[in-house]
């Protein structure tokens, strides 16, 4: 039976769950596909022989990078250390060295995927990289190929499971966003510094490939109006709520004539909507298809298990092109011609909820009105919730009508201003999906 030979650079989670599957069905995924995936060779900066429920012969572990790069008898390398760099420099000399790669590193792909792309079809090799997004969501694969007939006009994600565990159980246990983001990191489901994840920066990495995928164009991260979810409170999430919303950080890259749309921000979508029960560190990927029409791609958005499941997914689509003698250029993705520009959030229009701290007096909803009316904004609904005593600071709700942002803002910043509103006021986007 023909061998395959990998190379894994990094042997963290992610890697030595790839070398405990590989090892446990080996004989399962052999029958599959005809031919035997072999580990030849790990590099990791530490080389003990057990790690995370798996452990390998000494003879496999090494810390010279250039080893695995430089060995004629290696066909594929996988890069699982994450980072900008060296891992862009090490995927530059294995398409060098005439190696495919397998990827799970979106931050680098987000940055430099045009780049690594380019010389992989130059080099006639692949890059795959279907954890990079949604882990064990098999999205890429299914927009690359099983969709490849289908011209898109919108993708709407949920596509971090921090971000979306916090939002999950402050919806379900009516707790704050710092105590379920405690919470978060007690089960293992947020980073010590989580900020890439909570304030959205995770989610644009995975919308510019989500992008690429769907309109042919590689956006930079600078393109994309990033908003986390800090300033979200239960309180919105219960105000939301009572209106007939749930608040989900979303990805979204929205074609809308002549001009395409990417934003990554907190959303209410209807309750009805199947993205609203999307619970936990679970992602989904909501896309408009001209003949698939809408369809939803559900799953784990992280963990060890999911995650490998992505990375063997890629190495049998690499060992069956590698055993047909076949080169599959990576992401032959036909751009969009009809998209012109990038549209800017201050032109992006939409309806909104809005949350405005103020002091309880009379008169205040009508200076707050007039301000909104000078800058053709439109209410359509309004409560004052928590009424109290006079002069006591109480939450006023909106909903207004469809509002250009920059009028929105404009009117914000005024209104923030007055001395009886007591602080920032929070503005969350509507979305009818």
């Amino acid at each position: 039976m023909k061998k395959i030979n990998v190379g894994l650079i990094g042997f963290g989670t992610v890697g030595s769950g790839v070398v405990k599957v590989l090892r446990e069905k080996k004989g399962f995924l052999s029958e599959k596909i005809g031919l035997e995936i072999n580990i030849k060779k790990i590099c990791d900066k530490d080389i003990s022989t057990k790690r995370k429920g798996v452990s390998v012969d000494k003879g496999l572990l090494t810390n010279d990078v250039k080893g695995i790069i430089n060995d004629p008898g290696i066909d594929i390398v996988v890069e699982l250390i994450g980072g900008i760099h060296p891992a862009k420099e090490l995927i530059i000399e294995a398409l060098n060295k005439g190696k495919n790669v397998v990827t799970a590193n979106k931050a680098l792909l987000s940055q430099e995927g045009k780049e690594l792309f380019a010389l992989a079809s130059e080099r006639g090799k692949n890059i795959y990289f279907e954890t990079s997004v949604g882990a064990g969501i098999p999205i890429i694969k299914a927009m690359r190929e099983g969709l490849v007939a289908n011209k898109f006009s919108r993708v709407f994600g949920i596509v971090n499971g921090t971000s979306n565990y916090v939002l999950s159980e402050m919806s379900n246990n009516n707790c704050s966003f710092a105590e379920a983001l405690r919470q978060a990191k007690l089960n293992g489901f947020a980073e010590k510094d989580p900020t890439l994840d909570i304030e959205g920066i995770d989610s644009a990495h995975k919308l510019i490939l989500l992008t690429y995928l769907s309109f042919g164009k590689f956006i930079s991260i600078k393109d994309i109006f990033i908003e986390g979810i800090s300033r979200i409170s239960v309180s919105d999430i219960n105000y939301a709520r009572e209106l007939g919303f749930a608040i989900k950080l979303l990805a979204i890259a929205k074609k809308q004539n002549q001009e395409l749309e990417a934003r990554v921000h907190p959303t209410l979508i209807p309750e009805d909507h199947l993205l609203a029960s999307v619970d936990g560190v679970f992602n989904a990927i909501y896309v408009t298809a001209d003949l698939a029409g809408e369809l939803l791609f559900y799953g784990p958005g992280a963990g060890q298990s999911s995650a490998v499941s992505s990375v063997v997914s890629d190495l049998v689509d690499l060992t069956q092109d590698i055993k047909a003698g076949l080169f599959r250029p990576t992401l032959k993705i036909i751009e969009d011609k009809s998209i012109k520009r990038l549209r800017s959030i201050n032109d992006v229009e939409s309806r909104y909820y809005i949350r405005i701290m103020t002091e309880d007096k009379p008169g205040v909803l009508a200076r707050i009105s007039g301000v909104l009316a000078k800058y053709g904004i439109s209410i359509a609904s309004v409560n004052q919730k928590e009424k109290r005593k006079s002069g006591q600071v109480v939450p006023i709700v909106m909903v207004i009508h469809e509002a250009r942002e920059k009028d929105l803002r404009q009117a914000l910043e005024i209104i923030d201003r007055f001395s009886i509103i007591k602080e920032k006021s929070v503005a969350i986007r509507i979305e009818e999906v």
